[in-house]
């Protein structure tokens, strides 16, 4: 039987932004290969894109930085202002570690793709399917929070899908037994946080809004290698609590953030009554290194009834069973809600699977974290 053809109605609607003709082709080229995704312009500057979106509005748009007329950064912050839109950065600018990927996620970026200053054309072909996957996933974005986030800043992950379910637990399981000791008694509080795609702006909220005296905060985001360190770096200059990319031997303590490095896996470690980080390599977990589930097993393990864990918005699963860990060990759990996350596939998962206590809005979280600590 011939499969039947989307209609136009039913197909993601796409409009790509960028001064070069190369990248237009290309992206053009893979879209024409998907049933699912339709090209229905093209703009060299986001003044040009601007007249066409009054006649023809899209659902998600590939957008370059350097641009004639107007940058894409501030055609972004404008947009979000206006009408939220997924956008999807692609720019030589935006590789990992640069602050135009930070500025981009901040002002509202569904996702960014680094393409490179030289063979851009053969690297497009070559992450074709890359760009369709994030197309797709961009469409189902809920876009309200990411406007929000960006307006509170002051501006104007995604994730891959999961592996089976017994192949992330036993490379999961590889990680935590290397090492382990036997759990000891404390009443140190633990907060543990796992977020992906739209986690940098929802964890701003949160980690801006703590007091000095939360206790000792663990978190993974998922984000590339050399990322974290500027990330976290930028959370510090705006919160009141200490916030920095993580280190084995690294301390948890009271006012304190550690945030997972990008490519290394984060496990919370305990020695006597003190709690400390362990940033090991391994395999990734759930397609994810870091994985928020190795951080939530660990955390289960060492720290128990003393721990709270929080999941936010994220795609895939990736968090789910670790969170279950940590319910069933006595752990508070909280979810953030379907309305405030910009992909609700994490905090769905684990609250199918009965790993929450409550679900919250993020504008709700913060309070939550300092009250569990009463």
């Amino acid at each position: 039987m011939t499969e039947q053809r989307p209609t136009a109605r039913a197909r993601t609607r796409l409009l790509v932004v960028d001064d070069s003709a190369v990248v237009r082709q290309a992206v053009a080229q893979a879209v024409a290969r998907a049933c699912d995704i339709e090209l229905v312009a093209t703009a060299a500057d986001p003044l040009f894109a601007m007249e066409k979106m009054r006649r023809d509005w899209p659902d998600v748009i590939i957008l370059d930085v350097e641009m004639p007329r107007m940058d894409g950064l501030s055609f972004l912050r404008a947009l979000m202002a206006e009408r939220p839109t997924p956008v999807i950065i692609c720019s030589s600018l935006a590789t990992a570690g640069s602050e135009t990927l930070a500025q981009a996620l901040a002002a509202g970026a569904f996702s960014v793709i680094g393409k490179p200053r030289l063979g851009v054309k053969a690297f497009l072909e070559d992450a074709s399917n890359d760009i369709l996957t994030a197309v797709r996933a961009a469409a189902r974005a809920n876009v309200g929070p990411l406007r929000r986030a960006a307006a509170a800043t002051g501006s104007l992950a995604g994730a891959a899908p999961p592996l089976a379910a017994a192949q992330s637990l036993h490379r999961a399981d590889v990680i935590l037994t290397a090492g382990t000791t036997p759990v000891l008694q404390t009443t140190d509080k633990v907060i543990a946080i796992g977020t992906s795609t739209g986690g940098t702006q929802a964890l701003e909220a949160i980690l801006t809004s703590l007091p000095k005296t939360v206790p000792g905060i663990v978190v993974v985001q998922h984000m590339p290698e050399r990322f974290t360190a500027m990330f976290a770096e930028r959370l510090d200059s705006l919160a009141a609590i200490e916030v920095r990319e993580a280190r084995s031997h690294d301390r948890v303590l009271p006012g304190r953030a550690l945030i997972a490095p990008g490519g290394r896996h984060m496990l919370l470690k305990r020695s006597g009554a003190q709690y400390h980080v362990e940033v090991v390599d391994g395999p990734p977990v759930n397609r994810h290194r870091p994985s928020v589930d190795v951080l939530f097993r660990s955390v289960a393990r060492f720290a128990g009834r003393n721990a709270v864990g929080v999941i936010m918005t994220g795609m895939g699963d990736d968090g789910a069973r670790g969170l279950k860990e940590m319910r069933d060990a006595g752990a508070a759990t909280i979810a953030q809600d379907e309305a405030s996350c910009v992909v609700f596939g994490m905090p769905r998962e684990a609250i199918r699977l009965g790993a929450v206590e409550q679900v919250l809005p993020l504008s709700q979280i913060a309070t939550a974290l300092v009250a569990a600590d009463r």
